[in-house]
C-alpha cells in the first residue's frame, strides 16, 4: 500500500512537473507569427521568454517561506493553479501588454513550484531523489517538446496564434484534480504538514550556494537562449521554417531520454566534476556545429542533451547539499532565484546582438563564451564538492 500511494503521488508530481515548460516553450515556434502580428521587436518578443524566467528569479524566495506557513503541498496546488490560469488567458490577448502580462502570471506560478518541487522530492522520496529528479525533468521536457513540436502545427489547424498559446492550459485542468486526489488528500492527514515547521535561513552567505547559482545561472542563460531563438538562428543559416521549428522539436525531445539516463549514469559516475565537464562539453560540440552551420539537428540533439543532464544535475546539487525537504527548498529558492535572474538576460541579449548586428553569428560566439565559463564555474563546484560526502543514486 505505501509503494502505492507512492507511485501515485509520483504521478501527480508528473503532472505536475508536466506544466512548467509548456507556456515557454510555445512561443518560440510562433515568434516570427507574433512579431507580424503585434509590430514587435525582437528584443521585445524575448521578453515572453525573459519575464517568466525573471519571475522563476523574484518569486522564488517567496516559495520556501508560503510552503512553511501555509502547507508545501497546498502552495504547489496554487500555483499550478496560476500557471493555468495565465496560459488560460493567452485565449483572450489582443495587445503585446496583455501577453506579456499573462507571461507575468505564469512565471510567478512557474516560481513557485520550482523550488517546492525540490523540497517536495526530498521530503517524500528521501531515499529515491535521482529518481525523482528524473521523474520531474522528464516531465518538464516532455512539456517542452510537445509545445515545441505542436505550436506550429496548432496555429495551422486551430487558425489561431491565440488558441495555439492558450490550448496547453488542458495540462493544468488535468494536473490540478490529480494534485489535489493524489497530494492534498493524502498530507492533510499527515504528520508530514510542514505549516507549523520553522522556515531554514536562506543560505545567502554560502560560498558554495553562490558556486551553485553561477553553475545553475549560466546553464539557465543556454537552456532559454535557445529555446527562444534556436529556430530563428537556423534559418538564419538558409534554412525553411519548417526546418528550424524542427530542430527545437529535436532539441527537446532528445532530453526526455537524457533525463531517463541520468539516474543510471549517475549511479556508474557519482562524479558531480566528471558530469558536469562532460555534459558541458557536449554542449559545447553542439555550439560549434551552428557556429560552423553544420547539421542543425544533429547540433539539436547535442545541445539537447548537455541542456537536459546540466538542468538536472544543477536540480540535484541543492538537494546534495542539504538534509531536509524544508531545507532543500530553501537552498533551492535561493538558487533558483538569483540563477533565474541570470538565466533571463540570455534571451534578451540574443536578441539584442540580433538587433545590433543583424543576424546571430556574434550571437553564437556569445553562447559558446558562456558555455566555456559555465565550465569554469562547475570546476569550482564540483571541486567544493569533493570535500564532502556526495549521496549517489538510489
Amino acid at each position: 500500500m505505501k509503494r502505492f500511494r507512492a507511485t501515485l503521488m509520483a504521478l501527480a508530481l508528473f503532472m505536475a512537473s508536466l506544466n512548467l515548460r509548456p507556456a515557454i516553450n510555445s512561443i518560440s515556434p510562433l515568434l516570427e507569427s507574433l512579431r507580424n502580428h503585434l509590430g514587435i521587436s525582437a528584443s521585445t518578443a524575448s521578453l515572453l521568454t525573459s519575464i517568466p524566467v525573471l519571475c522563476m528569479g523574484i518569486f522564488s524566495p517567496a516559495a520556501a517561506k508560503l510552503g512553511n506557513r501555509i502547507g508545501m503541498e497546498r502552495v504547489l496546488g496554487g500555483a499550478l493553479l496560476l500557471v493555468g490560469l495565465g496560459t488560460f488567458l493567452r485565449f483572450f490577448t489582443n495587445s503585446v501588454f496583455f501577453l506579456l502580462f499573462t507571461a507575468f502570471v505564469i512565471g510567478i506560478g512557474a516560481a513557485i513550484m520550482g523550488p517546492l518541487l525540490s523540497g517536495f522530492i526530498k521530503r517524500h522520496f528521501p531515499h529515491q531523489v535521482p529518481k525523482m529528479i528524473s521523474v520531474y525533468s522528464v516531465a518538464m521536457t516532455m512539456g517542452a517538446a510537445l509545445a515545441s513540436g505542436l505550436a506550429a502545427p496548432l496555429q495551422s489547424g486551430l487558425h489561431s496564434w491565440r488558441a495555439a498559446l492558450g490550448i496547453w492550459t488542458v495540462l493544468a485542468l488535468i494536473a490540478i484534480p490529480l494534485w489535489w486526489l493524489l497530494v492534498l488528500r493524502q498530507v492533510n492527514h499527515s504528520k508530514n504538514n510542514s505549516a507549523f515547521q520553522p522556515s531554514p535561513a536562506l543560505p545567502w552567505r554560502n560560498p558554495r550556494a553562490w558556486l551553485l547559482i553561477w553553475s545553475f545561472g549560466l546553464s539557465g542563460m543556454i537552456f532559454f537562449s535557445i529555446t527562444a531563438w534556436l529556430p530563428p538562428i537556423v534559418q538564419g543559416m538558409g534554412y525553411s521554417e519548417s526546418y528550424a521549428g524542427n530542430a527545437l522539436t529535436i532539441f527537446a525531445v532528445v532530453q526526455i531520454p537524457a533525463n531517463l539516463l541520468l539516474p543510471f549514469i549517475i549511479k556508474k559516475y557519482p562524479s558531480r566534476l566528471f558530469l558536469l565537464l562532460f555534459f558541458s562539453g557536449v554542449e559545447f560540440i553542439g555550439f560549434l556545429m551552428v557556429y560552423l552551420a553544420i547539421f542543425p539537428w544533429v547540433a539539436a540533439i547535442f545541445l539537447g542533451i548537455g541542456a537536459a543532464s546540466l538542468f538536472s544535475l544543477n536540480l540535484l546539487l541543492p538537494i546534495d547539499a542539504t538534509t531536509s525537504g524544508q531545507e532543500a527548498a530553501a537552498w533551492s529558492a535561493l538558487i533558483q532565484s538569483a540563477g533565474y535572474i541570470i538565466s533571463a538576460t540570455g534571451p534578451i541579449l540574443i536578441g539584442w546582438i540580433h538587433d545590433a548586428t543583424g543576424g546571430f553569428l556574434f550571437s553564437v560566439i556569445g553562447l559558446i563564451a558562456i558555455n566555456l565559463a559555465c565550465m569554469i564555474v562547475q570546476f569550482f563546484v564540483a571541486f567544493r564538492t569533493k570535500k564532502e560526502k556526495v549521496p549517489t543514486a538510489a
